[in-house]
C-alpha cells in the first residue's frame, strides 16, 4: 500500500474510533479564604520575597516629601478645605491650559478618597487621594443647565465647587453667583472638571449635556503632584481656606 495513503487512512480509523463523552459532576467541594487582617500571617514567604525588590522601588518613589500641609485637609458637605483645595487647583490647572480663566471647576466628594493630614505631604499621599487615572475636562454648559446641577448638589448638602458661591435653603441651591455675578440661564459657562463626572457620572447627568467638550489629556493626580511641588519650590505651604463658597 503507498505509504501517502496509509497514514491518513490510520488517522481517519483512529478518530472514528472516537466517542463522545458526557461528563457528570459527582462531587463539588469549596474552601472560603477570608481577605482581611489575618491574610498576612499565611502569604506565601517565597512571593513576598520575589516582590520584594519592586516593593522597596515603589516605596522609595512613594515616600519621597513633596511638600507640607499648614493643617490637617479632610472632604465634606457643604463646604471643607480638602474640596475647595482640590476645586481650586482643578480651575488653576484649566485657566492654564485654555490660556483664559474658566468659570468653575467642580469636584465629586466622593473621589477624595483619603484626608491630608498637616505636615509632610508625600508623592505616596497624593496617590491615596487620586488613586484613580481620571483627567481633566473642560466643558461648555448653560447656565439653566448648572442651575439644575446645583439643585441636585443643594438635595446632596453640597459638593466640592470653585468660582461659585451658593446657599443651601430647605434642601435648594439659591443666591447663586458665577464670578460674582448672578447665574445666567442663557450664558455658557465653561467648567473644569475630571473625565468620570464629564460623562454624567455620580448623578451629575446635567455636565454630559455639554455644548462643547475639550479633553486636556492631563492627568488629575499629576496636576496635584505638580501643584504642591511648585508651591514647595516657592517656600509656600499646602493650604486652603474656607470662604462660605457653599453654605
Amino acid at each position: 500500500m503507498n505509504k501517502k495513503l496509509f497514514i491518513p487512512l490510520v488517522i481517519i480509523l483512529l478518530l472514528s474510533s472516537c466517542t463522545h463523552k458526557t461528563w457528570t459532576i459527582t462531587n463539588a467541594t469549596s474552601t472560603k479564604i477570608a481577605i482581611d487582617s489575618t491574610t498576612e500571617k499565611t502569604a506565601d514567604k517565597n512571593y513576598e520575597l520575589y516582590l520584594q525588590p519592586l516593593k522597596q522601588k515603589i516605596d522609595a518613589e512613594m515616600n519621597v516629601v513633596i511638600g507640607n500641609a499648614a493643617e490637617t485637609m479632610t472632604g465634606h458637605a457643604p463646604e471643607s478645605l480638602l474640596s475647595n483645595f482640590s476645586a481650586d487647583v482643578y480651575r488653576k490647572a484649566a485657566s492654564e491650559f485654555l490660556e483664559n480663566n474658566v468659570d468653575i471647576s467642580i469636584v465629586n466628594l466622593g473621589g477624595l478618597r483619603t484626608i491630608v493630614l498637616k505636615g509632610n505631604i508625600t508623592v505616596g499621599k497624593v496617590f491615596e487621594l487620586m488613586p484613580f487615572e481620571n483627567e481633566l475636562v473642560l466643558l461648555w454648559l448653560k447656565g439653566d443647565k448648572i442651575f439644575d446641577l446645583l439643585q441636585y448638589f443643594a438635595s446632596m448638602g453640597g459638593e466640592g465647587v470653585s468660582g461659585l458661591r451658593m446657599e443651601i435653603k430647605n434642601g435648594k441651591a439659591v443666591n447663586i453667583t458665577i464670578g460674582g455675578q448672578p447665574l445666567s440661564p442663557e450664558k455658557l459657562y465653561s467648567i473644569a472638571t475630571n473625565d468620570y463626572l464629564a460623562g454624567g457620572n455620580d448623578k451629575m447627568i446635567q455636565l454630559a449635556q455639554y455644548e462643547k467638550r475639550v479633553n486636556t489629556g492631563l492627568k488629575i493626580r499629576n496636576i496635584l503632584l505638580d501643584y504642591i511641588k511648585k508651591e514647595t519650590q516657592k517656600g509656600n505651604k499646602i493650604e486652603a481656606k474656607l470662604d462660605g463658597r457653599i453654605k
